[in-house]
């Protein structure tokens, strides 16, 4: 039988501490949640690997690496609101949750966002509203948003979601271009977004973020 809390203390040792990851509250707020919780069944036995989990069609958990060092790139605050995108089956909405005030949390999936409440509750997470709906089109009603956390990578980011950022706000998320990834941050000064690249890292591209492809004659 697979000892998950051993398993955990060797990810946050080998996985989060050795990637640069400093903020004392994201090591702390992933040594504490089950990962496990979160995974599907017949890949329990890799909840703790550093490697992508399937969890729908073209869907799938970020390593914990990756979400480790976007979560420390965001650097929330316990007085924030985070709206966050494509939580999946909600182990980055834990983690979120545990840093900031309040989570929006929206994810496409009907079966994956009731599979986060679940857990979620069977935690005692209760500052989080999971809501159903398209990932580009956020949740306007919350808005303004201290930071927007994209669990996933990109090519575009639409409007509609970064005007749903407050003064200030800060967008993270991976976005890839020719196959290679990296973790920006978009900073909302005034009708503008200032740009931040951090590192090159990889993670899935999530659906209705992709690129308008145009064709040359």
């Amino acid at each position: 039988m697979i000892d998950f809390a051993a398993a955990r203390e060797a990810m946050v040792d080998s996985q989060v501490r050795t990637s640069d990851v400093t903020s004392y509250s994201v090591i702390e707020a992933m040594a504490w949640c089950p990962r496990e919780r979160f995974v599907p069944d017949d890949w329990r036995g890799l909840a703790y690997a550093e490697t992508e989990i399937p969890l729908a069609e073209d869907r799938a958990m970020l390593t914990p690496r990756a979400l480790a060092k976007m979560l420390d790139t965001a650097a929330i605050t316990p007085d924030e609101l985070v709206l966050e995108i494509a939580p999946g089956t909600g182990y980055s909405t834990a983690l979120i949750a545990r840093l900031a005030a309040t989570v929006i949390a929206v994810e496409p999936d009907a079966a994956l966002a009731e599979e986060s409440r679940r857990a979620l509750a069977d935690l005692e997470i209760f500052n989080v509203v999971v809501t159903e709906g398209a990932s580009v089109d956020g949740d306007p009603k919350h808005a303004p948003y201290d930071v927007i956390f994209i669990n996933g990578a990109v090519e575009q980011v639409p409007s509609t979601l970064t005007d749903q950022l407050k003064e200030g706000g800060r967008l993270i998320a991976i976005f890839l271009q020719d196959g290679v990834g990296q973790c920006r941050t978009l900073l909302r000064v005034g009708d503008t977004l200032a740009q931040q690249i951090t590192y090159d890292i990889y993670g899935p591209l999530l659906p209705g973020f992709e690129r308008e492809r145009s064709f040359a004659f």
